[in-house]
């Protein structure tokens, strides 16, 4: 058994070092960060009024019957020569959101502006078939695109537009806020873990001279550079990621304004949030899958492809983490039965080490962004709990990816919910998401690490070490799992539902 036993803890210590391999990469970012946080981008001249390009504004819609009319309301109100501007309306939907977006589209019309409301039957390709549609009669030379949970600032085009007159520019993205970030513990975190994707990541790569992405959303492109690189195409669930990487295969550059926001309402429920985090965590493999290759075999730099690599693989942490969460338990008990304390000299730092780079990561996010210190450190094990606990809804998508397994486009829900909704005001809309079986995982892995725990606390001094760790995997798994499974329960919603008319 003692060799088995070995066996076992090498595996563990191999995961463990893979593991913190993507997790030490966020010291990069943030070091890239600080490096080129002053770099700000600057256009190269402005264009005279004369000289202003047309602008599509494109608005993929599918189902956003709370949403769609707040957003037709706020691109029409963008400070631009109407003569100049294009807004499409998108619509893919079955229920009365065509109706809805039809009323509003009639009202701006009579007020002057281009709007125009496209409405598909048929949802080949999904969104990236509706703005592949939407280009066959748009009449801009660039493409604005904004998904139906944001609101853009009148100023959003006054913002962008200038930086292509540099004519190597091909997309300008803007950073996401969040409209409804202090409406629940759920959005807070979501906040803060966006955050730290477009204000570190983002300014780091593309000042940096890396890679980065279009978001697919709040970003203005070129029209040119979606022809060259291949137009949008739907093979994978990332059709920005995936263009985004062969426009800059092709030559293009792009740029992020992290001075430039977008207000956006993010997911308020448990299993939408985590049925957008799938989507995202899937689509990236499939992108990887598709364009690693041709990345790796071109003549870009060392430090781009390295990046590229990192960036289009990091999903696969997610997988790691879910055999890292099988096997934690298990080397615990292993130590303190056999009183291994020495193992905690090399798997201790690593964890330390990996763990201290992703709380660096977004405390430096948070900070860029004006919040205090404390109320960066106040969310920071939440952060770290919340993303061990989407491990297993994301290590579906990742594998549902690597084995080439097909599933349609799922559009994340939007109820219009801002930070001063009721809490409870999310549960009479429509779009609630039916429950599947990851919650039952979660919760038994939550149940696994608290096990874990007790072992630890009656019998483990010699592993207490370790209890900070288990209880990040124990909270998290708990929370994503009891949180899905409340969020879905008919009758729960029934009881919140009546509580609040009582």
């Amino acid at each position: 058994m003692a060799y088995l036993e070995i066996i076992f803890l090498v595996c563990y210590f191999v995961v463990l070092v893979f593991l913190s391999l993507y997790g030490l990469h966020r010291y990069v970012m943030v070091y890239l960060y600080r490096r080129h946080r002053r770099d700000t981008p600057e256009p190269p001249r402005r264009f005279e009024p004369d000289e202003l390009p047309r602008v599509t504004v494109q608005l993929p819609c599918f189902n956003e019957r709370y949403v769609i009319g707040r957003l037709i309301d706020a691109v029409c109100k963008f400070d631009y020569p109407r003569d100049r501007l294009e807004v499409q309306v998108l619509d893919d939907s079955t229920d009365d959101t065509t109706e809805i977006a039809a009323e509003v589209v009639a009202r701006w019309r009579e007020e002057g502006v281009d709007v125009k409301l496209i409405h598909r039957e048929d949802r080949t390709g999904y969104k990236a078939g509706a703005l592949e549609e939407g280009m066959q009669v748009a009449q801009g030379e660039l493409i604005a695109v904004f998904d139906a949970d944001f609101v853009p600032s009148p100023d959003f085009l006054r913002e962008t537009v200038d930086f292509f007159t540099d004519p190597g520019i091909g997309m300008v993205q803007a950073r996401w806020e969040h409209i409804n970030r202090e409406y629940s513990l759920l959005t807070q975190v979501q906040s803060i873990l966006l955050d730290g994707h477009f204000v570190v990541e983002h300014t780091a790569r593309n000042r940096s001279g890396r890679f980065f992405n279009f978001n697919g959303t709040a970003g203005i492109w070129r029209r040119q550079t979606i022809a060259e690189a291949g137009g949008w195409q739907h093979d994978t669930l990332t059709e920005d990621l995936d263009l985004s990487y062969r426009a800059q295969l092709a030559g293009w550059d792009f740029v992020f304004l992290k001075d430039v926001v977008s207000p956006a309402e993010i997911p308020v429920e448990m299993n939408a949030f985590k049925s957008q985090q799938h989507r995202w965590a899937k689509g990236s493999i499939q992108t990887a899958r598709k364009l690693l290759p041709t990345i790796l075999r071109s003549e870009l730099p060392l430090m781009v492809k390295m990046e590229a690599f990192t960036h289009l693989s990091n999903n696969i942490a997610y997988l790691l983490m879910v055999l890292l969460s099988i096997m934690m338990p298990i080397a615990t008990v292993i130590r303190i039965e056999r009183g291994w304390t020495e193992s905690l000299l090399v798997d201790f730092p690593v964890f330390v080490l990996a763990t201290f780079s992703v709380g660096t990561f977004y405390i430096v996010s948070q900070r860029e962004i004006g919040r205090s210190l404390w109320t960066s450190l106040k969310f920071l094990p939440m952060v770290l709990s919340l993303g061990i606990g989407l491990s297993v809804n994301n290590c579906k998508a990742v594998l549902e990816a690597l084995v080439g397994y097909q599933t349609g486009f799922t559009r994340t829900p939007k109820y219009a919910i801002t930070s001063g909704e009721p809490r409870r005001a999310w549960v009479a809309k429509k779009y609630i998401r039916k429950m599947d079986v990851t919650p039952v995982v979660e919760l038994t892995l939550g149940l696994w690490f608290s096990l874990a725990v007790s072992v630890v606390l009656l019998h483990g001094r010699s592993a207490f070490a370790s209890l900070p760790f288990l209880l990040l995997f124990q909270c998290g798994f708990l929370y994503v799992g009891l949180l899905s499974l409340f969020q879905t329960s008919r009758w729960l919603r029934r009881a919140l539902l009546n509580t609040s008319d009582g």
